[in-house]
C-alpha cells in the first residue's frame, strides 16, 4: 500500500527567482503536482515567479480567490466566502495525498508570514504529511532596496498592516523604532494621514515591487497623490545605538 503524499508548502521569497532556496527550487522542478494562488482571471503572482522551472508533465492547481474587493472585511460574508474556499482547496490537496502524491503549494513571500497557505496548513496538519520550506520576505527585500539598515542595537521593529484603524496605526508608529507598512493600495491615504500624526511621514520610504522588475525606491512625501500598486511596502529605519 502506498503511503500518503506530503503537501509542501514552500516559499518563493520576495519575487526574484534567484532568491529563492536551493531546497525550494529542487522540491518545484521535481513536482508532479504544484498548486498556488490567484485571483480570478489572473496568472497569479507566485505562479509568474516559478515560469519555466516546471516539469513538462506537471499538474497545475489553479486556487481561485472568491472575495474581491467590494465585500468589507468586517462584512461576515468575507470570512464565509474565504473559509468555504480553504475548506475547498483543502479537500482537494487532501485527495491527492490520500492517493500517495506529494503537491507543492507555492508562496509569495514566506508561507507563515501573512500567507494564504497558513489557512490551509492549519487545516491539512492533522490528518496529511505536510512540511513547510520557508522565505525570504517580502519586507526584507525592501528594506535592502532602500540601501540603509532597518534596524540598530536595540531598535524595536514593528509590521503593520495598512488595514488597521488609523488610530491603531499612529499608536503603533510612535511606539516603534522601525517599521514596516504592507497591505498598502486603497488605504495609502489613512497610513500617509497616521505617518503624519505620529511624526514619522518624512522618514517614510516607498518601495514598490521590490526585488521584482519595475522596482522603485522613494521618499514617501515625493510620491505625491500616485496609487500605488498591490507590492508596495512602506520602510521607516530605526536609528537606534551604535558603536
Amino acid at each position: 500500500m502506498t503511503g500518503p503524499g506530503t503537501i509542501s508548502g514552500v516559499g518563493l521569497g520576495p519575487g526574484d527567482p534567484e532568491l529563492m532556496s536551493v531546497k525550494a527550487d529542487r522540491l518545484l522542478r521535481n513536482a508532479r503536482h504544484v498548486a498556488f494562488f490567484r485571483k480570478e482571471g489572473r496568472t497569479g503572482q507566485a505562479r509568474k515567479i516559478i515560469d519555466g522551472m516546471l516539469r513538462p508533465d506537471v499538474t497545475e492547481i489553479a486556487m481561485e480567490y472568491p472575495v474581491t474587493t467590494e465585500i468589507p472585511l468586517t462584512d461576515p460574508r468575507y470570512n464565509e466566502l474565504l473559509s468555504a474556499f480553504y475548506d475547498d482547496s483543502t479537500a482537494r490537496l487532501r485527495a491527492l495525498s490520500d492517493a500517495g502524491e506529494d503537491v507543492v503549494v507555492v508562496s509569495e513571500g514566506d508561507p507563515f508570514f501573512y500567507g494564504s497557505f497558513m489557512h490551509l496548513y492549519t487545516r491539512l496538519r492533522d490528518v496529511c504529511p505536510v512540511r513547510l520550506v520557508p522565505a525570504i520576505t517580502g519586507m526584507a527585500a525592501a528594506w535592502t532596496a532602500t540601501g540603509e539598515p532597518i534596524t540598530w542595537g536595540d531598535d524595536v521593529l514593528t509590521t503593520l498592516m495598512g488595514t488597521l484603524p488609523e488610530d491603531d496605526l499612529v499608536e503603533h508608529m510612535r511606539r516603534s523604532d522601525a517599521l514596516i507598512v504592507m497591505k498598502i493600495g486603497r488605504n495609502i491615504d489613512k497610513i500617509r494621514g497616521a505617518l503624519r500624526k505620529a511624526g514619522r511621514y518624512d522618514a517614510a520610504w516607498l518601495v514598490e515591487y521590490a526585488s521584482m522588475p519595475g522596482q522603485t525606491v522613494q521618499k514617501l512625501s515625493e510620491a505625491a497623490d500616485k496609487v500605488t500598486p498591490y507590492f508596495s511596502i512602506i520602510v521607516v529605519h530605526g536609528q537606534g545605538r551604535r558603536p
